[in-house]
């Protein structure tokens, strides 16, 4: 079987919150459905369409936004492109007409509440976020198709031969764990992102990689900076109000910038105390997290839920220790997405598979070996910061309240982000001989622990916060 080639651009992903998982995958899976029933079918012989959620993506599908995005999909709207502020006015719409136009282009009748159907005792065996697509012809036959959207936007087809979710090619460096990625590190004396660019090169000549990277860091600022200025409660029910604008109204004395460039060079002359910085960073992560709680356009940093990590340590890089530039963004981040690839290629980075240490521990180990190298470590060190990192997300259950991508998950980006730069500080104040567990090792323990974990801990909001909560939260 051919290696698994995971490309940074598989690892991040421009999309829509609040789930990669539940939303951002079941709407490129609804995207894949409908251009495959037009070739083999043709939309304009679809007179009939009906969608089934199973398992996790039934139990949390509502507070995920899983029955919009898959909406959105079958409109053949672009999660990359769509326009986030007309996501509620096409749905609404959609729930009064009770038709759509399928792909953009055939109209059928579809009523949402009646044709998108949650069986929530009833899972898949491959994977708990399954759902099936079900056509009627003209003709009088019927067509299905299941999909499984298994963390991080990634979706497979069942039937595959595999369940390869990324084409195989040959890379100049394969890598399927941190074994091997130190091996070609010692071998060639490259660091890690040198690495992770030359294999990138096997798609794309270098300066589509460095402006597709750049156009995911454009991405992830613009969000940091919407999620700073926007204030309000978010949707859903929980009543939860966003935080990071009064924290950096707060940290700014009141002062208010019209742009992020603006923001940013204001924010390099304000006191740099310790606390001053911690909330920054917390600050940073909120803001990202509550852009994806309310639908925003953000980057999958291995998953959506997980997005405010990585762009709040890379933000702290930014702005605390010298790392504004293009070349050392792009550096951060290519090394960034070769971790997460190991722990998805190794583990999972679902949720529903693994529990929260498959999203934010992950992310958290990615963001720890990124600036680790960043800062002047070694390849030895930065895989030690991102064994650190995972090390201390352990177990780390996922119990969304109300199925909710809000409590405790927004809060959660902070502890990443910080667990992250603790991490890396650790591993360069330490020497190769106080590594006594391997990144791959502390990979293999997260999946045992994952396999171990009670389902009711992996997104079904059916125990842990998700049932500790007051009736009045948990019913909305």
């Amino acid at each position: 079987m051919p290696r698994e080639s995971i490309s940074v651009f598989d690892m991040f992903k421009i999309g829509v919150g609040p789930s990669s998982s539940h939303t951002l995958g079941p709407w490129r899976a609804a995207l894949l459905f409908v251009a495959k029933a037009k070739k083999k079918f043709g939309l304009e012989n679809i007179i009939g369409l009906h969608v089934y959620l199973y398992g996790s993506l039934a139990k949390t599908g509502h507070g995920h936004g899983t029955d919009i995005a898959v909406q959105m999909g079958l409109l053949g709207e672009n999660p990359e492109t769509t326009d986030v502020n007309n996501i509620f006015p096409t749905i609404e719409k959609l729930k009064v007409d009770k038709e759509m136009l399928l792909g953009g282009e055939e109209k059928i009748a579809f009523d949402p509440e009646k044709d998108i159907v949650f069986l929530y005792s009833e899972s898949l065996p491959f994977h708990p976020n399954a759902l099936t697509f079900l056509i009627d012809l003209k003709n009088g036959e019927k067509f299905s198709d299941t999909w499984y959207s298994i963390g991080g936007g990634f979706v497979v087809q069942e039937g595959d031969d595999d369940f390869t979710t990324t084409r195989p090619v040959d890379l100049p460096f394969p890598i399927d764990n941190s074994k091997d990625l130190q091996f070609w590190c010692i071998k060639t004396g490259m660091t890690i992102h040198e690495i992770v660019m030359e294999n990138e090169l096997t798609w794309r000549d270098e300066k589509k990689t460095v402006d597709g990277v750049l156009r995911i860091w454009q991405t992830m600022k613009e969000c940091i900076y919407r999620g700073c200025h926007t204030k309000g409660e978010l949707p859903g029910g929980l009543h939860v109000r966003r935080r990071a604008f009064e924290l950096n109204k707060r940290l700014m004395n009141g002062a208010k910038y019209s742009n992020y460039e603006e923001w940013m060079d204001a924010i390099k002359n304000l006191p740099k105390d310790f606390n001053a910085v911690l909330d920054w960073i917390s600050c940073f992560a909120l803001a990202v997290n509550e852009e994806n709680a309310s639908f925003g356009r953000v980057v999958t940093a291995p998953t959506n839920g997980a997005a405010g990590v990585i762009p709040a340590v890379l933000q702290y890089y930014i702005l605390f220790c010298g790392g504004d530039s293009e070349e050392k963004i792009v550096n951060f981040l290519l090394t960034a997405s070769e971790i997460g690839s190991i722990f998805k290629k190794g583990a999972t980075i679902s949720a529903a598979m693994g529990g929260c240490q498959a999203e934010i521990g992950v992310s958290s180990a990615m963001a720890a070996g990124a600036l680790t190298e960043s800062l002047g470590g070694t390849q030895k060190q930065a895989l030690m910061a991102a064994e650190i990192a995972m090390e201390h997300h352990l177990g780390l259950t996922c119990d969304p309240i109300g199925g909710l991508v809000q409590v405790p998950c927004i809060e959660r980006n902070t502890m990443g982000a910080i667990k992250a730069i603790t991490a890396s500080q650790l591993a360069l104040q330490s020497g190769p001989d106080y590594a006594k567990v391997s990144l791959d090792k502390v990979v293999r323990t997260m999946w045992e622990t994952a396999l171990d974990m009670n389902s009711k801990y992996k997104e079904t909001s059916d125990g842990g916060l998700a049932v500790h909560v007051p009736l009045s939260l948990s019913e909305c």
